[in-house]
């Protein structure tokens, strides 16, 4: 049975918008309806500019009713935001965070939440340090006898200078302990899966390795295309907004090495060291191993997507990249000559997110005096969406006389075995920071390894300007540049779909 958080504070900066709406508050609503919130918790919302307490919670419940995951229980509803209260607060006026501190302290006192503070970041990245200097030099961030905890969420930095100054000034102000540098991705049970298939069954982790292994493909591709975001996607890009955080988690949980201990320090650790040890390109290298597209106008189901170019906020002439695909290589023992070929995209014809593990070809000797001439090719695949599914690809002889040989697969399904409820992927990650295990967050070192290793790429880019922009058509699969990346290694992408 899982444990209950201790008494807390959630406070939420950006409690008005889109995320909070979408994601966290019904990601707490689902985490109330399992008996996992706190017995003594209160939500508090900071607002800008001023709003009462009703007015925080209709906004509130008003994003509840709209992205619920499940049906609402309306007893777990009403105990959910009984406690919801607002607060003015602007980084720009600093005042306001010491009478928010105030605040804070005569509503613990009422609500008996021991000093216990969450402060949850869902707000624009360039309003992360503001304003968390100002929790810092109020006092709010320091730990005497309550714990206080910060979530950011990504994008952190927009590459390895600015990483590296927000971890620096960051870690001025409070402990590494207590930052949770959030990623929804590994709030997913497949994803989470990757540790105990990988390091909870022997039949796995013995041919985990360049010996058995050909490639690895990861994958996140998205049929939608970048809607009201024009103005944040054109000024970040497929490879800020995807590679650094989403698929170097997942790379790295395919990668890292067995950790001495399933606790925060030892996973992280080995996550941060295989992020370290991908090969730094030249900007040669990195523009021959790297493809980045852009979609033009298109139908996807039902649906006419335009071109980016038209989408409101995006400069005309815009050379920022919807899709990126990359080839990779881990300077180690375990995956030396193994490339890792990295996609994702906007607009495209599928919503898939999968690792793909493709092992190496067995030998056809025993078959040379039969009709095989080929084999099925063996791959473990993982997906996390559109369903979460853990697949393997192998090869078995078809009935009859002749030895006949075709490709066959076996999958598990989580809804097949578990129950799953609907969720938002935020309920584990939410809950982890409120019981202090940051085994899922991403630490200092690893946030700015996964930056080292795509810095190559964005000079590379930045010098090329507008050059090697492979426009694709929305609804399709991308740029046919992306094929010719395998292909002259004498591979190819999986077919999704």
């Amino acid at each position: 049975m899982q444990k209950k958080p201790d008494p807390c504070s959630f406070i939420i900066f950006g409690a008005t918008g889109d995320l909070t709406h979408r994601l966290v508050i019904p990601a707490l609503y689902n985490l109330a309806a399992g008996n996992l919130l706190p017995d003594k918790f209160c939500v508090v919302g900071i607002a800008r500019k001023g709003m009462s307490s009703d007015q925080m919670k209709d906004s509130l419940m008003q994003g509840l009713r709209k992205f619920a995951t499940r049906p609402l229980d309306e007893a777990v509803v009403t105990r959910l935001f009984e406690c919801v209260t607002s607060i003015e607060a602007d980084p720009g006026d600093p005042p306001s965070f010491d009478a928010m501190n105030e605040r804070l302290d005569k509503l613990e006192t009422a609500r008996g939440t021991g000093g216990n503070r969450l402060f949850y970041l869902a707000t624009p990245p360039r309003a992360f340090l503001p304003i968390s200097q100002q929790l810092g030099r109020t006092g709010m961030l320091k730990e005497n006898g309550a714990w206080r905890r910060l979530v950011i969420e990504k994008p952190f930095g927009t590459d390895l200078a600015s990483a590296r100054a927000l971890n620096a000034e960051l870690l001025k102000i409070m402990d590494e302990h207590q930052i949770y540098r959030i990623d929804h991705y590994l709030g997913k049970e497949t994803v989470q899966n990757i540790l105990v298939l990988r390091f909870a069954n022997g039949m796995f982790e013995p041919i985990w390795n360049r010996n058995h292994i050909d490639h690895i493909q990861i994958t996140v591709e998205e049929k939608l295309g970048v809607g009201h975001r024009g103005g944040f996607y054109d000024a970040t890009g497929a490879l800020r907004d995807m590679v650094p955080n989403h698929l170097f988690q997942l790379m790295s949980l395919v990668a890292m090495e067995p950790p001495t201990r399933f606790d925060a320090h030892s996973v992280r650790s080995e996550k941060a060291e295989v992020l370290t040890a991908i090969q730094t390109q030249s900007e040669q290298e990195a523009l021959h191993n790297s493809v980045r597209g852009q979609y033009r106008a298109g139908r996807i189901g039902d649906t006419e997507i335009e071109d980016f170019l038209k989408t409101p906020d995006v400069k005309p002439g815009s050379t920022t990249e919807t899709y990126v695909a990359l080839k990779l290589m881990i300077d180690n023992w375990r995956w030396a000559g193994v490339p890792f070929y990295l996609r994702t995209g906007k607009a495209l014809a599928h919503k898939r997110t999968e690792v793909a593990i493709k092992f190496k070809q067995a030998p056809l000797a025993m078959f040379r005096d039969t009709a095989v001439d080929r084999l099925s090719q063996n791959y473990l695949v993982i997906s996390t969406a559109p369903t979460e599914t853990i697949e393997l690809q192998f090869n078995a002889k078809i009935p009859g006389p002749s030895i006949t040989i075709d490709g066959v697969e076996m999958k598990f399904r989580y809804g097949d075995y578990f129950r799953v409820d609907p969720s938002t992927g935020y309920e584990t990650l939410i809950y982890d920071c409120m019981i202090g295990d940051n085994i899922l967050f991403q630490r200092a070192d690893g946030v700015e390894a996964g930056w080292q290793a795509v810095q190559p790429f964005l000079d590379a880019w930045t010098s090329a300007g507008g050059r090697g922009l492979q426009p694709y058509k929305a609804g399709s699969e991308g740029p046919e540049a992306a094929n010719a990346l395998l292909t002259r290694d004498g591979r190819s992408w999986r077919k999704l779909g």
